[in-house]
């Protein structure tokens, strides 16, 4: 897959798979890159004369044959005839759910309503200290360090979160590193005094909320079944603003019930946030709001109608973030980061109320991905390792994929819930990411002519 062509919103455009160079395209070029990788220039002549002048066919043809002799088109994999390095595995991020409980009861949640499939718990702040002395040990010469407290809802273990805050800057300032924290949280318990704090000391904060109040509230209840909308709307609003120079994110989630999800994603922007997440929903394939194959072409149109209003407001001078249409053509911030993805299992780990350790918060509870316990010490550094060692290319359906430098082989749980194996892809969240992926292409290519 050397280079992958693609239309959206009347514009033709061109992705060389291997160096991320984007190409605007008229009607020709856009016909002639088939015939560019093996050089069929009579070929194409053939095939294209009856539509257009063959001294522009051969015109066009050169300037893409320069392209691609130049090293810009049809570009080698940079993996296709080496063995990809591994270092020793480091620990630099944890996901501390430091309250298995919630005080909403979210329909579609994979934490199970907050409880993980197990008992309603918060951690303590003993195995939260443990927890950061675990990082800290495991992180090898890394200095940069995060950690994001999560749940089920960490307000409601809060004194705990601003202790064990506390204590990894402690720590981390004794050991010569630093610890960036954040917070997701369903902004229930959100006040004053909370918000505050959260601004002083968290480098990003995640806010829930789906989008308009009849979205939001079919999914994202209290434990009585009434919508949450009404009591936390204000807050996040209010959070976004306290936030405006800092890191945050509202995020919500798309299901089978709002296929329109472009009305919430500008729904949240017009409340006056500008970053916004909304993501397909992960759910079983038996769920009534479970995404279905037959949606995509319902989804395609509302990634469509988000791109033509991201265009108009960055025009306009009113622009928003949009979490999936933000693209990295750069490479950055390295090679092999892009083909191993999210660290899940390896650099990133999940730590429970009991503290025990699993490859990331999705896989709490899989007894056999369990990885060890902060409180006892012990670590499979074996399983780290395989997770090291999973990417794009030990998976059989990303080597040869377009997307693969943007999704980096997809989610580990998402593969294993829906194929029982973290590498097999789960093919409706490789097709939606697709779709998303060209429309933030696209936006990059007209933004950028």
């Amino acid at each position: 897959m050397g280079v992958h062509k693609f239309e959206a919103n009347g514009n033709k455009i061109a992705l060389d798979v291997n160096s991320n160079a984007l190409y605007m395209l008229d009607d020709l070029s856009y016909d002639l890159i088939d015939y560019i990788e093996k050089e069929l220039l009579d070929d194409a002549v053939r095939d294209l004369g009856n539509f257009y002048d063959i001294e522009n066919i051969k015109e066009a043809y050169e300037e893409l044959i320069s392209l691609k002799r130049e090293g810009m088109l049809f570009t080698q994999d940079p993996f296709e005839n080496i063995e990809i390095p591994y270092g020793k595995p480091v620990v630099k991020s944890l996901c501390l759910n430091v309250a298995h409980d919630c005080n909403l009861r979210c329909k579609y949640c994979f934490a199970s309503a907050g409880d993980f499939k197990g008992q309603r718990q918060l951690m303590s702040a003993e195995v939260g200290k443990k927890a950061i002395d675990f990082l800290i040990r495991h992180s090898a010469s890394r200095n940069h360090l995060e950690v994001d407290m999560f749940g089920g809802e960490p307000l409601m273990n809060f004194d705990v979160v601003k202790e064990v805050v506390e204590y990894g800057r402690e720590q981390a300032q004794k050991y010569g590193k630093s610890i960036n924290f954040t917070i997701t949280t369903n902004a229930v318990m959100l006040n004053d005094e909370n918000m505050r704090y959260i601004n002083e000391n968290f480098y990003n904060v995640v806010l829930s909320l789906d989008g308009r109040p009849e979205v939001n509230d079919r999914m994202r209840v209290h434990l009585d079944g009434a919508g949450s909308y009404g009591h936390i709307v204000d807050k996040i609003v209010k959070m976004a603003e306290m936030r405006k120079n800092k890191e945050y994110y509202v995020r919500g989630t798309y299901t089978r019930y709002n296929l329109d999800f472009a009305r919430d994603v500008l729904h949240i922007v017009d409340l006056g946030v500008d970053r916004v997440s909304v993501e397909p929903v992960v759910a079983p394939e038996s769920a009534d709001y479970a995404l279905r194959e037959e949606d995509l072409p319902v989804i395609k149109e509302q990634y469509k109608i988000l791109a033509e209003e991201y265009i108009k407001r960055y025009k306009e001078g009113r622009p928003f973030i949009f979490f999936h249409f933000n693209v990295d053509l750069t490479q950055g911030p390295c090679l092999y980061k892009r083909i191993k993805g999210c660290g899940a299992g390896n650099e990133y780990l999940a730590v429970t109320p009991e503290g025990d350790v699993y490859p990331c918060h999705q896989f709490v509870g899989i007894k056999e991905y369990k990885m060890g316990n902060v409180i006892t010490g012990e670590f499979n550094q074996n399983m780290q390792i395989d997770f090291m060692k999973t990417n794009i290319y030990t998976k059989p359906q990303c080597s040869k994929c377009w997307a693969k430098y943007f999704c980096s082989g997809g989610c580990h749980a998402n593969a294993y819930q829906y194929n029982g194996n973290i590498n097999m892809p789960h093919k409706l969240s490789c097709d939606i990411l697709k779709i998303r992926t060209e429309y933030a292409l696209m936006i990059k290519a007209v933004l950028s002519n």
